[in-house]
């Protein structure tokens, strides 16, 4: 399985790709390449006055590199120029990846909702698993927040195709993962269910399927704002990361109101993993 790390070389980036228990949860995955990725922006040419960025960039992708080997994977370095997520996409892409890792500081104290900008672009246009790795705010030296990537998860689901296709990740997840959340939000504004259809059951069978995996479960049906009793449950379960399909039922919902997993992304306290539509969708 490859793997993207997209870097800009800040010490929110530089936490993820350096906590040693981040690339054993990878590795457990199925992980064995790293490609990292960094890019630098149109506007700024090499023969600028005083700067000379993709020098600089090229110099800390080498020490990254150097971390990423010694923890045992194979490991590729991209300096591009461009608009970060469409490279990195396209990178992504190109090699086959499987999952594209970030770190975000997430929300900010001032506002509740703003994370960075890389960060909530690619959680709109991701074409393969997106993984967003929490770091510390306000610190010099700041360490991402739940390290165990995988160990407990919370799987959000409306029942349509592309939950469905989140929950597959669970087939490499699962060798990383003791316990899992699920949980599904019933909403009068978005109904997900037909009137006689029972929540408690179709969880209960996804349910079935992890313990046959060893993984400890429990499952939840809540009532509200999908984007709010998602993070509520977030905040009673205290998973590690959240798992979420990046588009459900209401397109034309997601273009009025804004995308659930934007928002969850952009509030949560821990990691989120979007999983996007099969790009044959």
């Amino acid at each position: 399985m490859k793997a993207i790390c997209a870097t800009d070389l800040s010490a929110a980036s530089e936490a993820t790709i350096e906590n040693e228990t981040c690339l054993e949860c990878l590795d457990r995955i199925g992980v064995e390449e790293i490609h990292l990725v960094t890019v630098i922006p149109s506007n700024v040419h090499a023969g600028m006055p005083g700067i000379d960025f993709e020098d600089r960039r090229k110099q800390a992708l080498t020490r990254y590199r150097r971390v990423i080997e010694n923890a045992g994977f194979d490991a590729k370095a991209h300096v591009v120029r461009g608009t970060p997520h469409r490279r990195i996409n396209g990178i992504a892409d190109a090699i086959g990846a499987s999952l594209t890792v970030i770190g975000s500081r997430g929300k900010s104290p001032l506002e509740n909702r703003v994370i960075g900008s890389t960060a909530r672009n690619l959680a709109r246009t991701t074409v393969v698993p997106l993984l967003v790795n929490r770091i510390e705010r306000g610190a010099d030296e700041p360490d991402v927040l739940r390290e165990h990537l995988f160990r407990r998860m919370l799987y959000a689901t409306d029942f349509s195709e592309n939950a469905e296709r989140a929950f597959e990740t669970f087939s490499y997840l699962r060798h990383a993962t003791r316990e899992v959340t699920l949980v599904h939000v019933e909403t009068p504004k978005d109904p997900s269910l037909p009137e006689d259809a029972n929540p408690e059951a179709r969880l209960s069978e996804l349910a079935t399927e992890l313990e046959n995996w060893g993984i400890e479960t429990r499952t939840a049906v809540r009532h509200g704002d999908p984007a709010d009793e998602i993070l509520a449950a977030e905040d009673e379960y205290e998973p590690t990361t959240i798992l979420v399909g990046s588009r459900g039922h209401s397109r034309l919902r997601r273009l009025l109101l804004g995308s659930v997993s934007e928002d969850i992304v952009a509030r949560a306290n821990g990691n989120v993993m979007l999983v996007p539509p099969s790009r044959t969708a």
